[in-house]
């Protein structure tokens, strides 16, 4: 086992783990928000086992769950939309899960770029990371929005 498969064990452990128990209980608002989560999550260990086990096509998988994953989560937000605008989101749980879903993506990627070949395989997985990142970034802030959208200019 070498190191970057010991840090996809260690990122599934640490963090889709707890991502699929927040997917399993508390409320909808939460699941949806852990589910985005599960999927960046996801992504990043491919990433990570692409370069463990030297597979490049690991690499396109990650760029499917992160063209996929908001869209998945932004259906769920779309069909749950009468039970996400019933509750209210806390500020604490926006903050935690913007962080969580954006901060391990630069700390995976970058890595990754360094040890992958330069070239057309580091360009790609900056776009992965950039996906990941602005994917991640919208679909929390679809699901963590006041109703009435939220705005400060009372329109």
């Amino acid at each position: 086992m070498n190191g970057w498969l010991a840090a996809a064990c260690a990122l599934l452990l640490v963090g889709f783990l707890p991502a699929l128990l927040g997917i399993c209980t508390g409320p909808v608002r939460r699941r949806v928000l852990a589910q985005n989560l599960a999927t960046v999550l996801a992504a990043l260990v491919m990433l990570l086992l692409s370069q463990g086990y030297a597979r490049p096509s690991y690499t396109d998988m990650a760029l499917v769950l992160a063209v996929l994953g908001p869209v998945g989560t932004l259906v769920y937000e779309r069909l749950l939309g009468e039970e996400l605008r019933a509750s209210r989101p806390r500020p604490l749980v926006t903050r935690t899960m913007t962080v969580l879903g954006v901060a391990p993506v630069p700390a995976v990627v970058l890595p990754v770029c360094v040890a992958a070949t330069p070239g057309r395989t580091t360009l790609k997985l900056l776009f992965i990371g950039c996906l990941l990142v602005a994917g991640s970034a919208l679909c929390t802030r679809a699901l963590t929005t006041p109703p009435g959208g939220g705005g400060s200019d009372g329109r």
